[in-house]
């Protein structure tokens, strides 16, 4: 049987999340025809580690200015994105006009005008686009919207979402091109849409009006001068022997896959992935608020902290006949420049608890519900969701956790809503940014 032909576009840490089924699990059905990267040297890297264990094994490599050229010669029949978060749309849209099906890494776009625009390509080619949101898929966040499925709590009217990044996985977003608005969209952007995303799925409506505060209150120079901690600030990156004995140091020699994919890069992509979190010129925010209001009527309270002593995150959500409280910790991992199996053998080696979920039916006592995480990366999420991707006939997603571009936007639209409302002090509308349908309410109503 034919199989179906894959192009790549952006050969960066997450990269493996596609490549690794099309040579292993999905291999009889999956054919990879093109790598696109701003590094040859970061395309050849991957090609190496394919060759392991297909010898032989060659594709042709394109520049992003060569990107439709490389839809011409390859003949692709699904386009595979995991480039910086600003160049999404470039590539979603150019993929769409050729033809091709497109599946993209989260965020789907970081500003109100791109999302506007997919929207618009999608609709006109008719084409189809996936957005990749692997928490849907993790076990703990699975069970939750089963039970609000099931009506434990009656009807959901509001919910409370904290999360925290540490000071290891959190930091690792002002060391790189995500510590810039422009690039990411900062974290209400490009993190936190797995949030909104998973709230928006837990309660199946669309948001309608956000009001957020964020600020920089840890990170950057100023702030490590105001800590006492200037010394941190006198260096540019963190790879080498100045900055031995930093707690917020990360060597670029430290694995094969960050020394390959990214300080061997640097002289052809001219990528730096180590520098210094306390520089002068990160303008995103570490910490953060939101007030979202949806169609519904159910209002999400969300906070994002990106410098905590641990990770993971508390939810609470409360309906008409009780409460789910929900907590997951995660393993300190840096995720970026890890294959899928280095990402989960470091997550298994850390003594992380398993999540705790807890029911309380009104007038009751509380129910302790266990949860066991699966084997894999990202909590197993991301095997199910390559089955989801690859597979010629993938199981049956009775969660309805596959999510088109409508609600990739439905997602993404909050966090950029967000960031105009901390700019200007006021509540923004949906509606004022995006025409995502009017009438539905659900989510699953969206494509």
């Amino acid at each position: 049987m034919k199989k179906r032909r894959y192009v790549l576009v952006g050969a960066g840490g997450r990269s493996p999340m596609f490549l690794e089924p099309i040579f292993e699990s999905h291999k009889d059905c999956a054919l990879l025809v093109g790598l696109c990267d701003t590094s040859p040297t970061r395309m050849n890297f991957h090609l190496g580690r394919i060759r392991e264990t297909e010898p032989g094994f060659d594709c042709p490599l394109f520049t992003p200015a060569e990107f439709k050229k490389m839809l011409r010669e390859t003949r692709p029949d699904t386009v595979l994105v995991c480039s910086p978060d600003y160049t999404h749309d470039q590539y979603i849209i150019k993929a769409l006009k050729h033809g091709c099906d497109v599946v993209t890494e989260k965020p789907i776009t970081t500003d109100a005008a791109k999302c506007r625009a997919i929207l618009k390509a999608v609709r006109s080619t008719g084409g189809k686009l996936r957005v990749i949101f692997n928490y849907r898929w993790t076990a703990g966040v699975m069970k939750l919207k089963e039970l609000i499925m099931q009506g434990k709590i009656g009807t959901v009217q509001q919910i409370t979402m904290n999360y925290m990044l540490n000071t290891r996985h959190g930091a690792d977003y002002f060391r790189r091109w995500h510590s810039r608005m422009e690039y990411s969209g900062g974290l209400l952007v490009h993190k936190a849409t797995h949030h909104f995303d998973l709230v928006n799925w837990w309660l199946d409506s669309i948001p309608e009006s956000i009001f957020a505060t964020g600020r920089l209150a840890f990170y950057g120079r100023e702030n490590a001068v105001r800590r006492g901690d200037g010394k941190y600030t006198k260096y540019a990156r963190y790879t080498g022997a100045k900055s031995e004995g930093d707690p917020f140091r990360l060597d670029l020699n430290r694995t094969a896959n960050l020394r390959g994919l990214y300080l061997e890069a640097e002289k052809d992509s001219g990528y730096v992935r180590d520098r210094n979190v306390f520089r002068d010129d990160i303008n995103i925010y570490d910490t953060m608020s939101a007030l979202v209001q949806y169609r519904s009527g159910v209002t999400l309270n969300y906070s994002l902290t990106a410098f905590c002593p641990d990770e993971g995150f508390h939810v609470l959500v409360v309906g008409d006949k009780g409460r789910i409280e929900y907590r997951e910790m995660h393993a300190s991992h840096i995720i970026a420049g890890q294959t899928n199996k280095a990402l989960a053998k470091e997550q298994n080696d850390e003594d992380v608890p398993d999540p705790e979920l807890t029911l309380t039916p009104l007038f009751k006592e509380p129910i302790q519900i266990p949860i066991k995480v699966a084997e894999g990366s990202h909590g197993g999420g991301d095997g199910l969701l390559q089955e989801q991707i690859f597979s010629r006939k993938p199981p049956k997603d009775t969660l309805q956790r596959n999510a088109g571009h409508e609600q990739g936007v439905a997602s993404a639209i909050i966090g950029i809503a967000a960031n105009k409302s901390i700019q200007s002090g006021k509540v923004v509308r949906v509606n004022d940014l995006v025409d995502l349908p009017q009438q539905p309410k659900k989510l699953s109503q969206l494509i």
